[in-house]
């Protein structure tokens, strides 16, 4: 059996065509390798419907090696049904006349009897003449595409559509991305924050919000969300606002340890509720102390002193 059929390919070139699979078999390897490096299954026919390509991703997910699918022709009695096979096979080669990529979803079988639906995106392999040579398919479980969709989907709300702050800091403390409404927060564009350190941001509390944005780098995000008081830079002026804010670490999933891609911060502004809680407070204790102030002044007998201690007591309110 040839290098090329053990690493799950085939040599497509002919004597006369040069290309790096041509000069020993490092080329080989290399597309073995980057192939099996890849995320998602992957798997290639040519223009008979014969499989030329088959990678570890594909065989994690049904079972079957390299060297049980390369050269087999189509999909028929082994990872797709006998009565499913000719609409299946349609399907997939039927990328080699049409533009662009198709997405199919299929039901496939694995090597223990098992069946998996997947979701296949489909296209041409072009020949050295520009003529279609074979398809490429790359596939994956459905579920795992879903999720990704959904984390997507999740990503691309949570900086469009939000109505709360959201804020991607860097490793480097410095804001990465920022949907529209963390960017009218801050006093600037979506684009014109990007980059800049946080102090030209904030004229006070940058202390602080560094602070936690270090420690759930080193140490991961707080129990609770915290309330962050913040003075804004703004061409009118700074603006003092209270933001109660979460934080949750991001880390690369491509890596096998974890690898610290920055922080998501996530805020409200709370500064009306709060300053509305600190006059009411204020105003009780200046209720109780005027009310203490009373009781105090009645004990005394001296009408001066009786004024003095209430001026004291009211003085502290």
């Amino acid at each position: 059996m040839s290098a090329s059929r053990r690493s799950g390919t085939t040599d497509e070139l002919g004597p006369d065509e040069p290309g790096p699979a041509r000069e020993g078999s490092g080329g080989s390897d290399l597309l073995a390798a980057l192939l099996d490096g890849m995320d998602a299954a992957l798997c290639a026919f040519d223009a008979d419907g014969t499989v030329t390509h088959w990678n570890r991703e594909a065989e994690r997910i049904l079972g079957w090696s390299a060297d049980e699918a390369v050269g087999r022709a189509g999909f028929a009695g082994w990872a797709v049904r006998s009565a499913d096979a000719e609409e299946v096979e349609a399907r997939l080669m039927s990328a080699m006349d049409a533009p662009g990529r198709q997405v199919n979803e299929f039901a496939l079988l694995t090597k223990d009897g098992g069946r998996v639906l997947v979701r296949t995106q489909s296209a041409a392999v072009r020949g050295s003449d520009g003529k279609p040579a074979g398809v490429y398919c790359a596939f994956s479980e459905v579920h795992a595409q879903i999720d990704l969709e959904r984390s997507i989907a999740l990503s691309e709300a949570l900086l469009e559509d939000a109505s709360w702050g959201v804020v991607l800091v860097d490793a480097d403390l410095r804001p990465a991305v920022v949907n529209a409404h963390a960017a009218r927060a801050l006093g600037t564009g979506r684009t014109s924050v990007l980059g800049r350190p946080l102090g030209e941001l904030l004229a006070q509390g940058v202390e602080e919000l560094e602070s936690a944005l270090t420690h759930v780098l080193a140490e991961g995000a707080p129990p609770a969300p915290a309330e962050l008081w913040v003075s804004v830079r703004t061409p009118e002026g700074e603006r003092r606002r209270c933001w109660r804010s979460g934080f949750v670490r991001l880390a690369s999933p491509l890596a096998e340890e974890p690898v610290p891609l920055g922080v998501g911060w996530m805020f409200q502004d709370v500064t009306e509720s709060r300053q509305g809680e600190q006059e009411a407070s204020l105003l009780r204790f200046r209720a109780q102390q005027l009310h203490r102030a009373a009781r105090a002044a009645a004990e005394c007998e001296d009408p001066a002193e009786a004024a003095t201690v209430h001026l004291d007591f009211a003085l502290a309110g």
